[in-house]
């Protein structure tokens, strides 16, 4: 029989196998047939004897070792006794007994035509192939592994089950693809585990999954088997409406959407450093909050693993894995699904511009450059000290687009907003002389990221209707919200950064000073049409010695908040959709940290409460009447009714709905100074009917008395026919209801 086994074995793979770089295992390991008969072969290095049984533990066979101490047990029987599965009993010592199904006599789960799609960029639910996935084959439960590591020498799963031990479980390479599989029978979810890397130089990585989808609380970072099937979901009717939207549809809904950072918008007082709430139990306080405020989104920050907490979520290392921070994937899934019952779309910040150089992330993979560019210059951003991906590999490509379908898909996510966008656009994005590499033709433009938001975006319009896809672009860059088959990149919106910069520089000037900057205040709506934009006051402008919005105010401290007052009212008025972060809404003043729980307490006082009265109330009219959003990116939506009052820094516009009814007239006032008897220009004769005044007591105002109704007269102002006259409040916004005739 010994020699029977010298003649199967093939010597070469043997001392590949014993050295731990052979990767295709299943060649030498296994049930194997060999002329009339069979060949069993097991690795175990420390055992002293193994057996072979029939998986209802009878027809028990030893094996011998072949080679003192090598831990490669063998044997050929001369009849065809046994078929695959069957289980392996390994005795280490008297006592010392494991039993297991052995995990070389299962197929690859992964087939050619995965492998081809993959290469092409265009295996679009990749992420159900690729990474653990609890499964029964033939009967027997475990999980199937499969990691992309082309340049690998050899690669093994190495975890809780195994004793972290990388010799147990060498996997397979599939082909020519740089795929590695292995089916572990008796792995269940919960199971702890990273993938062991034998480089060309002969270097042992030890890696996190990049398509987990759950991993250990941080600063543990090992991956961490997640089953995400058969989540019970409520938002059937949602999903079915969502995909009756089409880009229009979605351009004329109202969207209000309230930024929220999960760790920090509320902590509990539990004994534990973190303090957080989990998903399921932040769900329905944020839920309540959410409505009672009239916000119709929410949009989460950092939900993707990440190892740093101050990096608020932007530099990932699992794309696939909602953060354990706050639960488990299944408790995510509660979380939107609770959200959609409470009628709330659900955006993610999303980030396919960078990953950190994490030793267990996606950098050097396997070893070299897989998923960031070769080149440090394209690869590479040296202010962030990250790396970028390499857009023009069409596996990197994939796994960027399958995850944002992913999070579409798997977990009924309504929108992501793609963060950085200018940096992916542009090769020379925060890079000083030398430090970038010019495209084919000698310019900055990112031709390889450019191809990869069209084949995104159109695969997320086609897979995913009614989802919003927005873009973080800091720049002038024609068409990010055109679509594709218009040549753009096929965004549905993009933040309004110019106005933003421009809006806050104003609104920071001391009042005396406006009048010299009235132009930043109007110049937006130069190029308002140009995007579909969403008018953002996000968490990026309240860190880092920027202030709070409070804080950001001239004055002293009741002036500071008519201020903010009329800074708010003017965003709600001007078109676009809105967003504003956490805190803002009650006026926190101290800057926002990821540290410490929003100033809930600051809601004790008057000017606090009255404030988010305020938002609140700009929520429900803007929610109300569709003149606030309907038409926001269509010319008939808005108009000027006077825009060139530098002096008196007041502007006044009326917005346009569906219809000729429940139009809105805004008069703003950007000065401490009351104008008794204010005339502007109005576009026709009626009654104009005062809906909201940032300057009432409720909100904190001085309560100045403006009629409720105010009939327009038939007296030129400012090139209109006809005009209203009433007493204009310090600091103030207020807005009237009319009916055009």
């Amino acid at each position: 029989m010994q020699e029977k086994m010298d003649q199967w074995i093939n010597w070469v793979e043997y001392d590949e196998l014993l050295e731990g770089r052979h990767n295709a295992p299943h060649n030498l390991l296994g049930l194997h047939s060999f002329g009339r008969g069979q060949v069993f072969t097991i690795y175990r290095p420390e055992a002293e004897r193994v057996f072979i049984t029939d998986m209802s533990g009878k027809n028990e066979l030893e094996l011998e070792e072949i080679g003192e101490s090598s831990g490669f047990f063998g044997k050929y029987i001369s009849r065809k006794n046994y078929r695959a599965p069957y289980k392996v009993k390994v005795q280490y010592s008297e006592n010392d007994i494991i039993e297991y199904v052995d995990p070389y006599c299962f197929e690859p789960q992964i087939g050619d035509q995965d492998l081809y799609y993959f290469a092409e960029g265009k295996h679009y639910e990749i992420y159900k192939k690729l990474g653990a996935h609890p499964m029964t084959i033939n009967g027997v439960k475990g999980t199937y592994f499969a990691v992309w590591a082309p340049h690998a020498r050899a690669v093994s799963v190495a975890g809780s089950f195994n004793m972290w031990d990388g010799r147990i479980h060498l996997m397979r390479t599939l082909q020519v693809s740089g795929v590695y599989e292995l089916f572990i029978p008796g792995v269940e979810p919960g199971a702890i585990y990273k993938y062991q890397i034998l480089t060309r130089t002969g270097e042992v990585l030890m890696k996190s999954d990049p398509y987990a989808n759950c991993s250990e609380l941080r600063p543990a970072n090992a991956s961490v088997v997640a089953d995400i099937s058969g989540f019970k979901w409520n938002d059937t009717k949602w999903m079915r409406e969502r995909e009756k939207k089409d880009r229009d549809k979605l351009r004329r809904e109202p969207m209000a959407i309230y930024e929220v950072h999960i760790g920090s918008w509320r902590k509990k007082d539990d004994g534990t450093e973190d303090g957080f709430y989990t998903y399921r139990e932040m769900a329905p306080m944020l839920a309540e909050y959410v409505k009672k405020m009239g916000y119709t989104h929410v949009e989460l920050m950092g939900i993707a693993e990440h190892p740093f907490d101050g990096s608020w979520g932007y530099q990932v290392t699992g794309y696939y894995a909602p953060t354990r921070r706050y639960g488990t994937p299944k408790d995510f899934m509660y979380f939107v699904d609770y959200m959609h019952e409470k009628g709330i779309h659900v955006i993610l910040d999303w980030v396919p511009a960078h990953f950190p150089k994490d030793e267990h992330g996606l950098g050097r993979f396997d070893g070299q450059p897989l998923y960031e560019h070769p080149d440090p210059r394209r690869g590479e951003h040296p202010h962030w000290g990250t790396y970028i991906f390499n857009y023009g590999k069409r596996e990197v490509e994939n796994f960027l687009i399958a995850n944002g379908l992913f999070w579409l898909k798997e977990f009924h996510v309504d929108g992501l907003r793609v963060d950085a966008v200018a940096s992916m656009l542009y090769l020379d994005y925060g890079k000083d002389d030398g430090e970038w590499l010019p495209n084919e033709k000698g310019g900055k433009e990112n031709y390889d990221a450019i191809n990869l938001f069209r084949h995104m975006n159109e695969q997320f319009e086609k897979q995913c209707p009614g989802t919003e896809i927005i873009a973080e672009e800091s720049t002038a860059w024609a068409g990010v919200t055109s679509p594709v088959s218009m040549n753009g990149l096929g965004f549905l919106f993009k933040w309004n950064m110019g106005w933003m910069n421009d809006f806050l520089e104003y609104m920071k000037l001391d009042p005396y000073f406006r009048a010299n900057n009235h132009g930043k205040l109007t110049f937006s709506m130069q190029y308002a049409y140009s995007e579909n934009f969403i008018q953002v006051l996000s968490h990026d402008e309240v860190v880092h010695g920027k202030c709070s919005m409070i804080e950001k105010m001239p004055g002293e401290y009741e002036d500071k908040f008519a201020n903010l007052r009329t800074a708010y009212g003017f965003m709600y008025g001007h078109p676009g959709k809105k967003l504003l972060f956490m805190g803002q809404e009650f006026a926190q003043f101290r800057e926002w940290s990821e540290k410490r729980s929003l100033d809930w307490e600051l809601l004790d006082y008057d000017m606090h409460q009255k404030m988010q009265a305020y938002v609140r109330e700009l929520n429900k009219l803007y929610e109300k009447y569709d003149a606030m959003y309907v038409n926001d990116y269509e010319p008939i939506g808005f108009e000027w009714m006077s825009c060139d009052n530098a002096d008196m820094s007041t502007v006044s516009f009326v917005r346009r709905g569906s219809s000729a009814k429940n139009q809105l007239l805004f008069v703003c006032n950007f000065t401490p100074v009351s104008y008794e008897k204010y005339r502007t220009g109005v576009p026709c004769a009626g009654d104009y009917v005062k809906v909201l005044s940032s300057d009432d007591e409720k909100f904190g105002g001085t309560g100045a008395n403006i009629k409720k109704t105010i009939k327009a007269e038939k007296i030129e102002c400012e090139g209109k026919d006809y005009s209203i006259e009433f007493n204009l409040p310090p600091m103030s916004v207020t807005v009237f209801k009319f009916d055009y005739k």
